[in-house]
C-alpha cells in the first residue's frame, strides 16, 4: 500500500510547469510550492511533468531543481523526480562507486522490485551510463559478494503465485544441507534464490523451517560478524518479507546517533508509491513509535516537510 496522495483533480501539466517556473524565480525559492507540487504527483505525472517543463522552458527540471536547492532536500526532490527505473540505475550505479561488503543496495533493488521493474532498472542503466548493471557489479565486487550478487542482479523471477511442493521440499533439503555444512556461499544456495520464483522460495523456506525446526535466517546467524552472512540473510528478507527488511532499515537510520539520511531518503522515496504504509505499520508495531513521529523527531525543515508527505502525513 503506497503512502503518496494525489489529489482529485490535478491541475494541468502546463500549470504545474508554471508554478514551478515562479517557485525558481525572484529572491530565494519558494521551497513549499515545489513540495506541493511534486510530493503530490504520481511518477506518470512526475515524468509528464518533466518533459513538458523541458520542451517549455528549453531546460532539464532535474538541473533547475539542482541549482535551487541544497544539501538532504535537494537530494530527497532530485530522486523522488526521477522515473523509478532511472531512480534504481542512480542507485545502483552509486553502490557499486561506493561498494563495500556492508553496502545492501544492490541486492535491495534486485531482490524488491517485480522482474519488470529491475529489467527497466537495467535498461535506464544501459541508457545512462554506457555500460550495463551486471558489468558494473562483476567489476567491482569480489570474491562469495559477487557470486550472489551477479546472478540477483541479473534475475528475471516468474511472478505466478504456482509453487511446486515437491521441489519445496527436495530444495529445502538442500539448503539445509548446504547451511549445516557451513557451505554458505554453494552454488545450490545462490541458484535457489537468485532464480527461484518469490512464491517458490517462501514455500520452500516454509517447508525448511516446519522440517528442520528454525527459521533459515536463524541458521544463517553462526556468524553475527561475517558480512557475507549478513547479506545472505538480508536477501531472505528481501524476498519474502520486504517490509521487515526496510523497517529494520528505517531502524537504523533514524536511531542511531546522527541520522543516516542517505538510507531514510532511499526507503521513502522508493517505497511512498509501492509499500510505505505497510513498512510504516511494521515501524511501529517493532518500535512503538509511528514512522512519521520519528522522523519528525530526526530530522527538519523542507526535507522533514517532504519526507512527512511522502510518507503519507497528514495535517491535523
Amino acid at each position: 500500500m503506497a503512502t503518496l496522495t494525489v489529489p482529485a483533480t490535478v491541475p494541468s501539466v502546463s500549470e504545474d510547469c508554471e508554478q514551478l517556473r515562479k517557485a525558481f524565480s525572484g529572491w530565494g525559492t519558494n521551497e513549499g510550492l515545489i513540495i506541493d507540487i511534486l510530493g503530490h504527483r504520481n511518477a506518470e505525472q512526475r515524468n509528464l511533468i518533466r518533459k513538458t517543463y523541458a520542451e517549455t522552458y528549453g531546460e532539464d527540471l532535474l538541473k533547475a531543481l539542482d541549482k535551487e536547492l541544497s544539501n538532504d532536500f535537494e537530494r530527497l526532490v532530485l530522486l523522488w523526480a526521477l522515473d523509478p527505473a532511472e531512480r534504481d540505475a542512480l542507485l545502483a550505479n552509486e553502490a557499486t562507486k561506493r561498494w563495500t561488503s556492508s553496502n545492501q543496495v544492490l541486492m535491495e533493488i534486485a531482490c524488491t522490485r517485480s522482474a519488470n521493474q529491475l529489467l527497466h532498472a537495467r535498461q535506464a542503466y544501459h541508457a545512462r551510463y554506457k555500460k550495463s548493471l551486471e558489468e558494473d557489479v562483476a567489476h567491482h565486487t569480489t570474491g562469495d559478494f559477487r557470486k550472489l550478487l551477479l546472478p540477483l542482479v541479473s534475475s528475471y523471477r516468474y511472478e505466478g503465485e504456482e509453487v511446486n511442493m515437491t521441489l519445496a521440499k527436495t530444495e529445502a533439503k538442500l539448503l539445509h544441507e548446504k547451511i549445516s555444512n557451513k557451505a554458505y556461499s554453494d552454488d545450490d544456495v545462490i541458484r535457489v534464490l537468485a532464480t527461484r520464483s518469490k512464491a517458490q522460495i517462501n514455500a520452500t523456506l516454509n517447508h525448511y523451517k516446519n522440517e528442520y525446526g528454525n527459521d533459515i535466517n536463524k541458521d544463517l546467524k553462526a556468524d553475527p560478524k561475517d558480512e557475507f552472512l549478513a547479506l545472505l540473510r538480508s536477501t531472505v528478507k528481501c524476498l519474502v518479507y520486504p517490509e521487515k527488511y526496510f523497517e529494520k532499515v528505517l531502524r537504523l537510520a533514524i536511531n542511531r546517533r546522527g541520522t543516516d539520511e542517505g538510507a531514510l531518503t532511499r526507503v521513502v522515496c522508493t517505497r511512498a508509491e509501492v509499500d510505505l504504509k505497510i513498512i510504516a505499520d511494521e515501524y511501529q508495531r517493532r518500535n512503538s513509535v509511528p514512522l512519521t513521529r520519528a522522523i519528525v523527531k530526526d530530522t527538519h525543515g523542507d526535507y522533514e516537510k517532504l519526507l512527512l508527505v511522502l510518507a503519507g502525513h497528514v495535517e491535523n
